[in-house]
């Protein structure tokens, strides 16, 4: 596990850096802003025949566990993956049973089984574009078959930050280049005023996902 994201992240759980009464994992994971999501996802576990779910990173399993009997009749079984250590432990101790585990992860390097599909929400937005990469090769060598992950949808071009900040991406822009969702859940997420009212979760197959290449290409080009 690389230990600068591990520090990273474990700073921002320490300090609740996103400042939510509800969730350490950020407003965007209160009960308002998952209200849309937590009917949905289920729904959609039934449509697309979801047996086995990574939800990564799970976080506090906050507004998850709302659902969590919902998943325990859907799924065989769901693997909670998060990089802070502390939430992990809390998370096995309140949550776990026979359908759900809880796993310490780094996304970007250590391996994953492969599942139907990996639920990726409110992460990739903190991430640099070279971890992004790295997070998405991983799951491509995982094998696994669904990504269900945040873009947002209006967005008109992407920037890179340093893991940690927050901006909003579109995936279907550069230097991603995702083709159409297969499916697309919007959050009608009211945060700031509604100015990212365009927040969605998006569904696509990961073997066709075929940016990697143009992804090497675009990143020689941006550090070059």
């Amino acid at each position: 596990m690389t230990d600068k994201l591990k520090t990273v992240f474990t700073k921002i759980k320490d300090e609740n850096h996103w400042g939510d009464s509800d969730s350490i994992s950020g407003g965007g994971s209160n009960l308002i802003q998952t209200e849309i999501i937590r009917k949905e996802i289920p729904l959609l576990l039934k449509k697309y025949g979801i047996g086995f779910m990574i939800d990564a990173p799970c976080g506090d399993f906050f507004w998850m566990k709302l659902i969590g009997d919902e998943l325990d009749n859907i799924l065989i079984k769901y693997e909670g993956h998060d990089i802070v250590q502390e939430i992990i432990d809390l998370n096995i101790e309140n949550y776990a049973n026979e359908v759900k585990s809880f796993h310490l992860s780094d996304l970007t390097l250590n391996k994953l089984p492969k599942a139907d599909l990996i639920l990726t929400r409110d992460c990739l937005v903190h991430l640099s574009f070279k971890n992004i990469k790295k997070v998405l090769k991983n799951y491509k060598k995982a094998g696994i078959k669904y990504l269900l992950t945040t873009t947002f949808t209006n967005r008109k071009n992407n920037i890179d930050i340093t893991d940690g900040e927050w901006r909003p991406l579109n995936l279907q822009k550069a230097p991603f280049n995702f083709p159409e969702p297969l499916f697309l859940i919007n959050e009608n997420c009211t945060e700031n005023d509604g100015i990212y009212k365009d927040k969605s979760l998006g569904l696509w197959e990961l073997n066709k996902i075929n940016n990697i290449s143009n992804f090497n290409i675009f990143l020689k080009k941006y550090f070059d």
